[in-house]
Protein backbone atom coordinates (compact mmCIF):
# COMPACT_ATOMS: atom_id res chain seq x y z
CA UNK A 1 0.00 0.00 0.00
CA UNK A 2 0.91 3.82 -0.45
CA UNK A 3 0.71 6.27 1.96
CA UNK A 4 -1.87 7.96 0.53
CA UNK A 5 -4.92 5.99 0.34
CA UNK A 6 -7.18 6.02 -2.33
CA UNK A 7 -10.28 7.42 -1.88
CA UNK A 8 -12.49 6.13 -4.72
CA UNK A 9 -9.93 3.28 -5.56
CA UNK A 10 -7.82 2.86 -8.58
CA UNK A 11 -8.14 1.29 -12.58
CA UNK A 12 -6.91 -1.69 -13.69
CA UNK A 13 -3.51 0.23 -14.12
CA UNK A 14 -3.39 1.51 -10.46
CA UNK A 15 -4.33 4.96 -11.21
CA UNK A 16 -6.07 7.15 -8.40
CA UNK A 17 -9.84 7.98 -9.59
CA UNK A 18 -9.56 10.83 -7.22
CA UNK A 19 -6.59 12.29 -8.89
CA UNK A 20 -7.72 11.50 -12.31
CA UNK A 21 -11.56 13.46 -10.98
CA UNK A 22 -9.56 16.50 -9.17
CA UNK A 23 -7.59 16.78 -12.79
CA UNK A 24 -10.79 16.59 -14.75
CA UNK A 25 -12.42 19.01 -12.42
CA UNK A 26 -9.84 21.63 -13.16
CA UNK A 27 -10.09 21.40 -16.50
CA UNK A 28 -13.65 22.11 -16.39
CA UNK A 29 -13.79 24.81 -14.22
CA UNK A 30 -11.09 26.52 -16.32
CA UNK A 31 -13.85 26.05 -19.39
CA UNK A 32 -16.75 27.51 -17.35
CA UNK A 33 -14.57 30.37 -15.59
CA UNK A 34 -13.00 31.32 -19.73
CA UNK A 35 -16.66 31.19 -21.34
CA UNK A 36 -18.39 33.26 -18.49
CA UNK A 37 -15.73 35.64 -18.69
CA UNK A 38 -15.97 36.02 -22.47
CA UNK A 39 -20.02 36.11 -22.66
CA UNK A 40 -19.40 38.83 -19.77
CA UNK A 41 -17.40 41.15 -21.81
CA UNK A 42 -19.13 40.47 -25.39
CA UNK A 43 -22.51 40.76 -23.64
CA UNK A 44 -21.85 44.30 -21.49
CA UNK A 45 -20.25 45.96 -24.40
CA UNK A 46 -23.14 44.64 -26.82
CA UNK A 47 -25.73 45.73 -24.05
CA UNK A 48 -24.70 48.71 -23.00
CA UNK A 49 -23.99 50.18 -27.06
CA UNK A 50 -27.41 48.87 -27.49
CA UNK A 51 -29.53 49.94 -24.53
CA UNK A 52 -27.99 53.28 -23.86
CA UNK A 53 -28.02 54.44 -27.62
CA UNK A 54 -31.12 53.08 -28.34
CA UNK A 55 -33.54 53.81 -31.95
CA UNK A 56 -32.31 52.05 -35.14
CA UNK A 57 -29.00 50.91 -33.07
CA UNK A 58 -30.81 49.23 -30.42
CA UNK A 59 -33.45 48.12 -33.15
CA UNK A 60 -30.15 46.61 -35.57
CA UNK A 61 -28.27 44.80 -32.63
CA UNK A 62 -31.46 43.29 -31.14
CA UNK A 63 -32.71 41.76 -34.56
CA UNK A 64 -28.86 39.99 -34.75
CA UNK A 65 -28.95 39.06 -30.95
CA UNK A 66 -33.19 37.55 -32.12
CA UNK A 67 -31.20 35.49 -34.75
CA UNK A 68 -28.56 34.32 -32.55
CA UNK A 69 -30.88 33.18 -30.34
CA UNK A 70 -33.26 31.43 -32.39
CA UNK A 71 -30.19 29.27 -33.55
CA UNK A 72 -30.53 25.98 -31.97
CA UNK A 73 -27.29 25.54 -29.48
CA UNK A 74 -26.35 22.04 -30.42
CA UNK A 75 -26.43 22.14 -33.92
CA UNK A 76 -24.25 25.97 -33.96
CA UNK A 77 -21.88 24.22 -31.23
CA UNK A 78 -21.11 21.02 -33.17
CA UNK A 79 -20.71 22.95 -36.77
CA UNK A 80 -18.60 25.90 -35.33
CA UNK A 81 -16.34 23.27 -33.16
CA UNK A 82 -15.84 21.51 -36.45
CA UNK A 83 -14.85 24.50 -38.58
CA UNK A 84 -12.87 25.47 -35.64
CA UNK A 85 -10.86 22.57 -35.19
CA UNK A 86 -9.36 22.48 -38.80
CA UNK A 87 -9.02 26.16 -38.76
CA UNK A 88 -7.55 26.62 -35.68
CA UNK A 89 -3.46 26.14 -35.67
CA UNK A 90 -1.24 27.69 -32.73
CA UNK A 91 2.48 28.25 -32.42
CA UNK A 92 4.05 25.43 -30.66
CA UNK A 93 4.54 25.46 -26.98
CA UNK A 94 2.26 28.55 -26.78
CA UNK A 95 -0.30 29.05 -23.88
CA UNK A 96 -3.35 28.75 -26.34
CA UNK A 97 -1.34 25.25 -28.27
CA UNK A 98 -1.12 23.61 -24.52
CA UNK A 99 -5.26 23.98 -24.17
CA UNK A 100 -5.22 22.41 -27.82
CA UNK A 101 -7.68 23.95 -30.68
CA UNK A 102 -10.43 21.53 -29.17
CA UNK A 103 -10.30 23.45 -25.83
CA UNK A 104 -9.91 27.25 -27.43
CA UNK A 105 -12.81 26.04 -30.51
CA UNK A 106 -14.56 25.80 -27.36
CA UNK A 107 -14.67 28.81 -25.37
CA UNK A 108 -14.86 30.44 -28.94
CA UNK A 109 -17.70 28.53 -29.86
CA UNK A 110 -19.34 29.57 -25.70
CA UNK A 111 -18.07 33.15 -26.34
CA UNK A 112 -20.35 33.50 -29.60
CA UNK A 113 -23.52 31.39 -28.26
CA UNK A 114 -24.18 32.67 -24.73
CA UNK A 115 -23.26 36.29 -24.70
CA UNK A 116 -26.63 36.65 -26.28
CA UNK A 117 -28.38 36.04 -22.85
CA UNK A 118 -26.59 38.71 -21.36
CA UNK A 119 -26.68 41.42 -23.92
CA UNK A 120 -30.37 41.05 -23.21
CA UNK A 121 -30.03 41.34 -19.48
CA UNK A 122 -27.36 44.52 -19.62
CA UNK A 123 -30.13 46.30 -22.35
CA UNK A 124 -32.76 45.73 -19.76
CA UNK A 125 -30.72 46.95 -16.81
CA UNK A 126 -29.11 50.21 -18.78
CA UNK A 127 -32.99 51.12 -20.45
CA UNK A 128 -34.06 51.28 -17.14
CA UNK A 129 -30.93 53.03 -15.30
CA UNK A 130 -31.14 55.42 -18.18
CA UNK A 131 -34.00 57.45 -17.42
CA UNK A 132 -32.54 58.01 -13.99
CA UNK A 133 -32.00 61.55 -12.12
CA UNK A 134 -28.30 61.44 -12.12
CA UNK A 135 -28.02 60.13 -15.66
CA UNK A 136 -30.00 62.77 -17.22
CA UNK A 137 -27.51 65.27 -14.67
CA UNK A 138 -24.28 63.83 -15.83
CA UNK A 139 -25.87 63.99 -19.70
CA UNK A 140 -26.95 68.02 -18.97
CA UNK A 141 -23.40 68.58 -17.78
CA UNK A 142 -21.88 67.63 -20.99
CA UNK A 143 -20.90 64.36 -19.97
CA UNK A 144 -19.82 61.59 -22.69
CA UNK A 145 -21.47 58.57 -23.15
CA UNK A 146 -18.71 56.41 -22.69
CA UNK A 147 -17.76 57.93 -19.22
CA UNK A 148 -21.94 57.80 -18.36
CA UNK A 149 -22.17 53.83 -19.30
CA UNK A 150 -19.14 53.21 -17.55
CA UNK A 151 -19.41 55.56 -14.05
CA UNK A 152 -23.01 55.76 -13.69
CA UNK A 153 -24.80 53.21 -15.39
CA UNK A 154 -22.65 49.98 -14.98
CA UNK A 155 -21.66 50.20 -11.55
CA UNK A 156 -25.41 49.88 -11.21
CA UNK A 157 -26.26 46.88 -12.58
CA UNK A 158 -23.45 45.12 -11.17
CA UNK A 159 -24.87 42.61 -9.19
CA UNK A 160 -26.98 41.53 -11.92
CA UNK A 161 -23.80 40.93 -13.91
CA UNK A 162 -22.06 38.85 -11.30
CA UNK A 163 -25.11 36.67 -10.36
CA UNK A 164 -25.21 35.79 -14.68
CA UNK A 165 -21.94 35.81 -14.70
CA UNK A 166 -21.69 33.09 -12.43
CA UNK A 167 -24.65 31.17 -12.95
CA UNK A 168 -23.38 31.04 -16.81
CA UNK A 169 -20.25 28.90 -15.32
CA UNK A 170 -22.09 25.61 -14.56
CA UNK A 171 -23.98 26.03 -18.24
CA UNK A 172 -20.26 26.59 -20.16
CA UNK A 173 -19.36 23.47 -17.83
CA UNK A 174 -22.70 20.99 -18.55
CA UNK A 175 -22.33 21.72 -22.53
CA UNK A 176 -18.61 21.37 -21.97
CA UNK A 177 -18.84 17.78 -20.84
CA UNK A 178 -21.59 17.33 -23.12
CA UNK A 179 -19.68 18.17 -26.07
CA UNK A 180 -16.67 16.10 -24.89
CA UNK A 181 -19.12 13.02 -24.71
CA UNK A 182 -19.97 13.49 -28.23
CA UNK A 183 -16.67 13.71 -29.05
Amino acid sequence: GSLFPHIMGTDEMGRDYFVRVVYGTKVSLIVGIFAALLVLIIGVVYGSISGYLGGKVDLIIMRIVDIIYSLPDMLVIILLATVLNQTLTFPAGSALAKLGSNMVSMFIVFGLLYWVGMARLIRGQILSIKENEFVLAARSIGAKPGWIIRKHILPNCLSVIIVSTALQIPSAIFTESYLSFIG
